[in-house]
Formats: structure tokens, C-alpha cells, sequence
């Protein structure tokens, strides 16, 4: 079954920081507690308004993955866990690259799953930050898609 990316409302940003939240504690294991609970508020409040968001959604239209795009990058893609390896990023990504003229992303150097993703997808390497972009220790792989 092919999956259709959605438009999201205002009114789920609660719903989608759960996924981004559910998300970020599978695969980010490199962030502290603190982190999190630094970013969470920021997203709600701040970042989620700053990108053109599309999800998919389950057959009980809750969302179970997203992107958020601004200025040809792709600036979150998240799945909740449960349904991450069922296509879900990938049906993302690519709609994100075809629709939305997505041709950069930067990846937490240490979150290794999501780098092979990208270049999986024809993404390189083109530069790296010791610092993301709060100025937090974690540094950050600048990719570029290379078609």
C-alpha cells in the first residue's frame, strides 16, 4: 500500500511533538534527558511554525510520521517507532525531495541510522559543525543531495 503524504493542522502540534518525541528516544540515545526537555517547547512553540510540514497517518488518522521543510531543507523527519521499517520516511523523503525541492539536511553525526538514510538516498557529506545549531555539543553532518 502506497502511503499519502497529509497536510497537518495547527491544532496537532501536541500530537506531532509525541511523535517527534517518541522518535528522538529510539534513535537519538546520544541526548540527555535535559536535551529533550529543552527542545520539546521550542518545537511546539517555535520550530514547527518556521517549516512546511506533511505527514502519513495510520488507517486511525493519528500521524505516525513527519517532515518539515524551509528553504529546500529538510529541517525534521521523524517516525514514531512503531512504524519505523514499513517505508514511512522513505514515502516522506521522497515526497519531500519531488514536491518540496528538498536538496539539503543536516544529521546528528552521532545518530549513524539516520546518516546512512540519507545517503541511502543520494545524499553527501559536504561539511560538518562541531556545535548544532543551539550550540549544544553534538555535532552535526551537513549533506546535500547529489543527483
Amino acid at each position: 500500500m502506497k502511503q499519502k503524504t497529509d497536510t497537518i493542522n495547527k491544532t496537532e502540534y501536541k500530537e506531532v511533538v509525541n511523535v517527534w518525541e517518541s522518535s528522538v528516544r529510539a534513535t537519538h540515545h546520544f541526548l540527555k534527558e535535559e536535551d529533550i526537555e529543552y527542545f520539546k517547547p521550542l518545537i511546539l512553540d517555535t520550530y514547527l511554525d518556521a517549516v512546511e510540514l506533511r505527514c502519513i497517518r495510520n488507517n486511525k488518522k493519528k500521524i505516525i510520521g513527519f517532515v518539515g521543510i524551509a528553504e529546500q531543507n529538510l529541517e525534521m523527519l521523524f517516525i514514531h517507532p512503531e512504524y519505523r521499517g514499513k517505508k514511512i520516511g522513505k514515502t516522506l523523503l521522497e515526497y519531500a525531495i519531488d514536491n518540496l525541492n528538498v536538496t539539503k539536511v543536516d544529521v546528528n553525526e552521532q545518530n549513524e541510522q539516520a546518516v546512512g538514510f540519507y545517503k541511502h538516498f543520494g545524499f553527501e557529506v559536504i561539511g560538518r559543525s562541531e556545535l548544532d545549531s543551539s550550540g549544544k555539543p553534538y555535532p552535526v553532518l551537513h549533506m546535500e543531495l547529489k543527483r
